[in-house]
């Protein structure tokens, strides 16, 4: 078959995150399946237009966050012949493919619902319009088409804005197990954020909940990874034991995360939290926030949940830093390879949906 996906990003764009990981898997899983596939997605400077990865056609126009949207429905319209498939990816605003795509069998899924992270991340009156007015409006254009998310607390979310279809999918992943012999841990109790330093992943709470540890094990270290609009604030944050490392290379998260004693999750909400299958892939389990879609990866991977405040978030750092030697261990990853979850996106030929 020939697939078009439509994506913000892609894997090497700066911004890249969570969504394009799982992009990145599905679309090579379905070429490996023998299956012709297009990504649709905006360009960053330096990027070339055209590109192929992996076996991937990559299509790249437009800003991430306005242009891309025109772009992608312009390949579509500009293939030489229809795609079979159109993977249209939801990460706040759609791209709509239900209207455009009527030649295709169109498939969606949404990695996260925006909800309460419209307050967090735009002004107010644009938050108040989003959260009631734009998102269950755009919302509204898949009901009848199948939808998936990577989290039944997400799926849950979608019901409420009306798309009573929508179910869970496995989330894909390519390291599925844990591993059989994990790195050995720091010899002091050792926490590390990583993520985009911004308002909907609150990586003030992790420092404010750390500074709690902090004041009775001295010798305690906060790794913080990442970068974002936040940076300039948490660097001004910084305390005691607290280390910003900023954007680092793939071997170096992966050896802070597998040295940690756990991993500190505190957004707003997320579709899954990949980031906490990824650290439980690495033998450290997370402490997190008890919020749509981290109540399913962190109860997935044998983690500890929390009410959202860096109180509750202080004290259970604390129980790890009174004997980091009995903190748990990751028993799964909660997730599955992404050929799996790549076969069962195609296997869906109609859905019933709300009339």
């Amino acid at each position: 078959m020939r697939i078009l996906i439509c994506n913000w990003k892609d894997l090497g764009h700066p911004r890249a995150g969570g969504a394009e990981v799982w992009t990145d898997g599905i679309a090579r899983a379905w070429v490996d399946a023998g299956h012709a596939v297009t990504l649709a997605c905006s360009r960053a400077t330096g990027q070339p237009v055209h590109e192929e990865r992996g076996g991937v056609t990559i299509a790249r126009g437009g800003d991430y966050r306005i242009g891309v949207h025109a772009h992608v429905r312009s390949v579509y319209e500009r293939a030489p012949r229809p795609f079979d498939v159109v993977l249209d990816e939801i990460n706040t605003r759609p791209f709509g493919a239900p209207r455009w795509a009527g030649q295709s069998k169109v498939i969606a899924f949404v990695h996260q619902v925006a909800r309460e992270v419209w307050f967090r991340e735009t002004a107010w009156p644009v938050a108040l319009a989003g959260r009631f007015v734009l998102e269950p409006a755009w919302l509204r254009g898949y009901r009848h088409v199948p939808v998936y998310t990577p989290s039944v607390s997400t799926a849950t979310s979608l019901h409420r804005y009306g798309l009573s279809h929508a179910c869970a999918l496995p989330q894909g992943s390519a390291r599925p197990e844990v591993p059989v012999d994990p790195v050995a841990k720091e010899s002091s109790p050792t926490f590390v954020f990583v993520g985009r330093l911004c308002a909907m992943k609150r990586p003030l709470h992790a420092m404010a909940a750390f500074r709690r540890v902090q004041r009775a094990f001295p010798e305690a270290r906060l790794w913080i990874i990442g970068r974002g609009p936040h940076e300039d604030r948490v660097r001004r944050h910084l305390g005691p034991g607290m280390e910003l490392l900023g954007a680092v290379s793939a071997a170096e998260r992966d050896d802070r995360v597998s040295r940690a004693h756990a991993l500190l999750a505190t957004s707003v909400r997320e579709g899954w939290g990949l980031v906490v299958s990824e650290a439980a892939a690495l033998g450290t389990f997370t402490i997190g926030y008890a919020v749509p879609g981290l109540v399913d990866s962190i109860r997935a991977t044998r983690g500890v949940l929390v009410p959202p405040t860096p109180p509750a978030l202080g004290t259970a750092m604390l129980d790890v830093a009174r004997a980091p030697a009995l903190a748990p261990r990751p028993s799964s990853t909660g997730t599955v390879p992404f050929g799996e979850v790549a076969s069962r996106l195609l296997a869906t030929c109609s859905v019933t949906t709300d009339a």
